[in-house]
């Protein structure tokens, strides 16, 4: 009997050290980001963009001589699921986590991670409430107040625009988030708001009373900041029903649009948004991301978010190298006031974890979207 109880003993610790050996051998990333429900289509994006870059890195060696493990999760754009989601991921050991895509989910993310001492880098959120201070909440994304603001110099200097009308989701943090930032902007850029209407979220689908006042109001140029499933079958065909003829402009929700669209493409002629970067530029990094990208998985889900989901783990990756160690702490010390360059751009972390970089202007034109230019400061 003590033979056979010493055999087990002896066969669990080998089972035991070959765990610890397993497990050792890997550096596990979590993610976290909407892979079923209404923005499944961002959920793709961000997963592949990971994806890829994760292939990559383990190709040239990984970091620290480890491979990177990814451990996702679905939040399907909901903040319980997200706030499941990210217990899980401390449980298992992640040493930072990715995400999440929207602003609503990742502000209710925020004071876990501060909470839990892990590194939380969204690739997308741009709500400004999501990281305020020097903590362990960082992103690879510009926010919302910077974003806004971009849409008005790009009305007034570009589109030479003066009288403006807005169209916003009162209870959703990013469409109000942008909506604040474009309103507190205006003035600086010599634009009249004539017209503000609201909705009570993104997920509404008739805009049409809120629209035929806008179009009665004059307005030659309208800010709806919402996202793509809300845009392409409601808002502008609404929109253009009601009347209005003008510019409709959004912020980087509009990516994925095209996906989206009715059958009258022309509608889409004359809307706009502010996006984190365009497949169209000739840069050699972006140009290499688009390429593998579209050979590894297409190009339906390759957007802004694919970019900056790719970003993201190359920025993780970048500051383990600089860290020299997997510890929340020393990541977090790597990242704070980072330079980074990848495919969405060139930046320096700011205070907040923040980085502010150059905006991407896109038009839809006859249901294709189309790079018009970079706009800085």
């Amino acid at each position: 009997m003590k033979k056979i109880l010493s055999v087990l003993l002896i066969f669990a610790m080998v089972l035991a050290f070959a765990g610890c050996g397993k497990s050792s051998d890997t550096i596990k990333i979590g993610t976290i980001s909407p892979n079923t429900g209404s923005l499944s289509v961002y959920g793709a994006a961000v997963t592949n963009g990971e994806k890829l870059a994760v292939e990559e890195i383990n190709a040239k060696g990984g970091v620290l001589g480890k491979k990177l493990e990814l451990v996702s999760y679905d939040d399907k754009a909901d903040a319980t699921e997200g706030a499941n989601a990210f217990n899980k991921l401390v449980d298992q050991k992640v040493v930072a986590v990715i995400g999440s895509v929207t602003s609503g989910v990742t502000t209710g993310l925020s004071p876990l991670a501060n909470e839990a001492k892990v590194v939380l880098l969204t690739p997308t959120a741009t709500a400004d409430t999501v990281t305020t201070a020097d903590d362990y909440v960082f992103r690879a994304c510009f926010k919302d107040s910077y974003q806004g603001a971009m849409a008005a110099k790009y009305a007034s200097e570009q589109l030479k625009v003066k009288k403006v009308a807005i169209l916003y989701a009162s209870g959703d943090a990013y469409s109000a988030g942008l909506y604040s930032a474009f309103e507190a902007a205006c003035a600086k850029y010599g634009l009249t708001i004539v017209a503000k209407e609201s909705s009570s979220s993104t997920a509404d689908t008739d805009y049409s009373t809120q629209l035929t006042s806008i179009a009665a109001s004059g307005a030659e140029f309208l800010f709806a900041p919402y996202y793509y499933d809300s845009v392409g079958p409601y808002i502008v065909p609404q929109a253009r029903t009601a009347g209005f003829a003008g510019y409709i402009m959004g912020a980087d929700g509009y990516d994925g649009t095209t996906g989206t669209m009715v059958a009258d493409k022309a509608l889409y002629n004359k809307v706009l948004f502010t996006n984190h970067y365009s497949q169209d530029d000739p840069q050699e990094v972006v140009q290499t991301f688009v390429k593998n990208y579209t050979k590894a998985y297409g190009t339906d889900s390759l957007n802004a978010l694919s970019a900056l989901a790719y970003d993201s783990v190359y920025m993780l990756a970048q500051s383990i190298e600089k860290a020299g160690k997997t510890d929340s702490a020393s990541i977090k010390a790597a990242m704070k006031g980072m330079s980074f360059k990848g495919v969405t751009g060139s930046f320096t972390l700011d205070s907040t974890g923040t980085p502010e970089k150059s905006v991407a202007i896109i038009e839809f034109v006859n249901g294709a979207a189309v790079y018009k230019m970079t706009l800085g400061n």
